[in-house]
């Protein structure tokens, strides 16, 4: 049994929690660590689980909002880091301290095992140094986890076709980005090819992925500012196919509740 549970979603901090669960073995991962320690076992205890109920922690990359307590994390806990060597380059990971064995570099077209979960990082257009999302699967189904990128390249569509549900980006209304008072080099770098996508580019993506088994689409990372949840709810509807209620949208604080991959 695959499931997840974002426990914030936003530029106030992102993390998502992923499980597998085979017999007696589950294995939990946390992807991004955004949140405080304190503020992560909060909300972590909101779902009955401990901080020592993880396995490991992945980041998608180095942004503050994705990465930000991370090494607070890590040296309280001792849990496996993975991220891109781009990534640890770039946010200064490399003087954290970490044993070598606690630090793990991984990249694009990998397969990692998580006892009974299976991940695939993909690479994303994004303004970062080496962004990866993720693929998570028990070997049964399978989640996407797109939440930063500026647009669905072809090879994110590769990445992510036939899963059963999508954690996606839907970060800004661009009516309301262009008439918000964000600088207008701020607006350009959201809304390019390597910013954050739009709610109509969100619905696109979500239509090149749409499939017969693709069961749950829940809208993430909307902007506070430029966008709204029901702007983003009607357009991911209408692209594929269902009505604006059938669209969960992850909270900033409160992220969402458990659901379970079909």
């Amino acid at each position: 049994m695959l499931r997840f549970k974002n426990l914030g979603s936003g530029s106030a901090g992102n993390a998502t929690l992923v499980e597998a669960r085979c017999g007696t073995l589950v294995s939990r991962l946390l992807i991004d660590c955004g949140l405080s320690v304190k503020e992560l076992s909060r909300r972590m205890a909101m779902a009955d689980l401990r901080l020592e109920d993880l396995d490991a922690v992945f980041i998608t990359h180095e942004h503050a909002d994705h990465i930000g307590h991370t090494q607070q994390l890590a040296k309280r806990s001792a849990l496996q880091v993975w991220m891109s060597k781009g990534t640890a380059l770039a946010s200064g990971v490399l003087d954290w301290g970490l044993p070598s064995e606690q630090l793990q570099f991984v990249k694009d077209g990998q397969t990692l095992s998580l006892g009974s979960l299976q991940l695939q990082p993909f690479t994303v257009p994004h303004d970062a140094r080496e962004p990866l999302q993720l693929r998570c699967s028990d070997g049964d189904t399978s989640l996407g986890v797109v939440t930063d990128l500026g647009h669905g390249s072809e090879h994110v569509v590769q990445a992510l076709k036939a899963c059963q549900a999508l954690l996606l980006e839907c970060n800004h209304d661009s009516e309301l980005l262009a008439q918000s008072a964000y600088p207008e080099f701020l607006k350009k770098r959201i809304s390019g090819r390597l910013g954050h996508l739009s709610n109509s580019e969100s619905a696109q993506l979500a239509s090149d992925l749409q499939h017969d088994g693709l069961n749950l689409l829940v809208a993430a990372h909307l902007s506070e500012r430029n966008n709204r949840p029901d702007l983003a709810q009607m357009v991911l509807s209408q692209a594929i196919g269902c009505s604006a209620q059938d669209i969960p949208v992850a909270d900033p604080l409160l992220g969402t509740p458990w659901y379970t991959v079909h």
